[in-house]
């Protein structure tokens, strides 16, 4: 049976630099050590909004012990996400449509496969290290199981066929009655990792149902909180979306499913997507990065089950 290993999604939030790291400790240099002390695996969500640095990779490669593993989250166009102009490489903005609030949405093929090319040099120190996981593959809410999507999916397992692949699915289409064996067969088809989620328990079409499935030899699971009121609020934050203090009882419900996943899965991981602050539900009035207590919680109650 594999481990369950966890971690959050960012090693320098805000809610981690203010409630998790030492008073002072702002240097990445010394947090991302820190980090590592408690958590073996991170996922790296910057790299959704830019092209990630190969420097910077290296550095976090350096900074962690040898059996440390990171996951990247996909540049935004890789997903199908619009993205505004300037977030893209000067010498790629030759020829882009941009709409009123200049965003590139429609991009074409061969400039959307540089990107991807770009992004996966950026990774290499990680991969040279032993320690890249999987990339994020987070789809756009918006695309929904059709022949283009099967299609944009099984090109960009071609662009890279050597990676694991964690594809989370944001349209709740994709697992209902109709497409989710469906969606299973093609995932386990193409080796693609199905990414099991928490989220709140809702009819809203952006989010999906709990699916505890393998369909790789890595299992991948993305707590987001259960916090509905806030999900679909216009105008809020991520931040806002992801508030959430799981209870412990709610963490409890994990341990079947994660017994399943580390039965049928090579390689276990979860992260808590959660990043705003709560006071410590122990009673000691402090502050405490939500996080980093969903995840430490989890690791403890997956101990006594003999997960860890």
């Amino acid at each position: 049976m594999a481990p369950v290993r966890i971690g959050t999604c960012s090693f320098a939030d805000e809610a981690l630099q203010k409630y998790f790291y030492p008073r002072g400790m702002r240097s990445g240099r010394d947090q991302l050590p820190y980090y590592s002390q408690t958590f073996d695996t991170v996922e790296i969500d910057s790299t959704f909004y830019r092209l990630p640095s190969r420097e910077n990779v290296e550095k976090w490669s350096m900074w962690t012990p040898d059996d440390f593993v990171f996951h990247f989250k996909a540049f935004a166009p890789m997903t199908r996400h619009p993205v505004r102009l300037e977030q893209l490489p000067e010498d790629l903005h030759e020829g882009l449509d941009v709409d009123e609030r200049d965003r590139v949405d429609r991009m074409p093929r061969e400039v959307r496969g540089e990107l991807v090319r770009r992004f996966r040099e950026a990774l290499e120190p990680a991969d040279e290290a032993g320690k890249l996981g999987g990339i994020l593959v987070q789809l756009a809410p918006y695309v929904v199981p059709r022949p283009a999507s099967w299609e944009y999916l099984e090109w960009l397992r071609e662009q890279l066929p050597d990676d694991e692949l964690l594809v989370e699915f944001r349209h709740r289409s994709w697992f209902d009655d109709e497409h989710r064996d469906e969606t299973l067969r093609f995932l386990e088809q193409h080796r693609l990792a199905t990414v099991v989620v928490d989220a709140p328990r809702t009819e809203a079409k952006n989010v999906i149902p709990t699916v505890v499935a393998v369909t790789s030899p890595t299992s991948y699971v993305r707590f987001h909180g259960r916090n509905a009121d806030t999900w679909n609020v216009r105008g809020g934050s991520a931040a806002d979306r992801f508030d959430y203090l799981y209870p412990r009882k709610e963490l409890a419900e994990w341990i079947e499913p994660m017994k399943e996943l580390a039965s049928n899965a090579e390689q276990v991981f979860a992260v808590f997507n959660t990043n705003r602050w709560s006071q410590d539900p122990d009673g000691s009035g402090q502050l405490v990065s939500q996080g980093a207590h969903n995840a430490q919680a989890l690791k403890a109650i997956l101990a006594e089950a003999g997960l860890q």
